[in-house]
């Protein structure tokens, strides 16, 4: 493969790996490492049938040692596009959006394949992506959004495509006004159900590739690539208002209960870690709370 279309292929966004006819992997890319935890000298030379990936369909059938799409589109000549399950090197699974194409020679005759893969947690539907968050602990179980791990893995994932792209990254740090007084005044019981309203509120409110989770007591933490410009300033004073708006009714009360936040956004910057912008988003969220709470402070 020529020095150039390789470069090409590193610098993508999606992973790709590329086999001869015999499946063999011949190429595997920066992306193809981040996103299986596997380096290319671990998988170049080895054939899809060791089962070095573990794909599984949505129905948990192993395709690796059978007809997985790349075969299937080696046997055909058809490109394909599909959701598989991968199972990354640390252990855990992981859903990718898999799209396969016939490599040729110059008669036409098929001499290879090239799998385009990437992560498909945005493209999964809410229910199929509480279900998979579940089962890889990344989710809250009282709040049903993502955890703390889950933010983390997210945080790295989004700043790594930031910093590829160029494309803009919005972090959104929420924290609860006042929630002591909650707890204190309500009990824990209704301080629950306060935290599962505010995320419900939130999750409700996303595009479907936003990333949301709950940082920790009563502090979230939303993801959002891809904006316009001044869209950080827009959609964050949005949610804070949809929130403002919830009615939390309570049985020992005939008036519903309203909670309010307080936030601090911020665009990631080229060249920063993702800490850092995380560190600045949280430093904001705490001069909105000295600003006199629901309000959000930009930066």
């Amino acid at each position: 493969m020529e020095q150039n279309f390789k470069d090409i292929l590193d610098n993508m966004l999606e992973a790709v790996y590329v086999t001869d006819i015999d499946r063999r992997i011949v190429y595997w890319n920066k992306r193809a490492e981040d996103l299986t935890g596997f380096m290319k000298e671990e998988v170049v030379g080895r054939v899809c049938s060791e089962n070095i990936l573990g794909h599984v369909d949505r129905r948990g059938i192993p395709l690796c040692k059978g007809q997985c799409p790349l075969s299937e589109t080696m046997a055909d000549g058809k490109p394909r596009e599909t959701m598989v399950f991968l199972h990354h090197k640390d252990g855990f699974r992981r859903p990718v959006r898999v799209r396969t194409s016939p490599l040729r020679d110059a008669n036409g005759a098929v001499t290879g394949g090239i799998e385009v893969f990437e992560d498909a947690m945005g493209y999964l539907a809410l229910e199929e992506k509480i279900q998979l968050l579940e089962s890889l602990t990344l989710l809250d179980p009282l709040t049903r959004i993502g955890n703390r791990r889950y933010l983390e893995e997210q945080l790295e994932e989004k700043f790594r495509e930031f910093q590829i792209s160029g494309l803009s990254l919005g972090l959104l740090f929420f924290d609860i006004d006042h929630f002591k007084r909650v707890n204190d005044n309500w009990g824990h019981i209704v301080g629950d159900r306060v935290l599962t309203v505010v995320a419900s509120t939130l999750k409700h409110s996303l595009r479907i590739y936003d990333v949301l989770g709950r940082w920790g007591g009563e502090e979230f933490l939303l993801l959002l690539p891809n904006l316009k410009e001044g869209a950080l300033e827009e959609v964050s004073d949005r949610l804070r208002k949809m929130v403002a708006a919830s009615d939390i009714f309570l049985e020992s009360s005939h008036e519903p209960l309203h909670v309010t936040v307080s936030g601090g956004a911020t665009l990631a910057r080229l060249g920063e870690t993702p800490q850092r912008a995380l560190e600045r988003a949280d430093e904001l969220l705490y001069e909105s709370k000295a600003a006199g709470r629901n309000c959000i402070t930009f930066g």
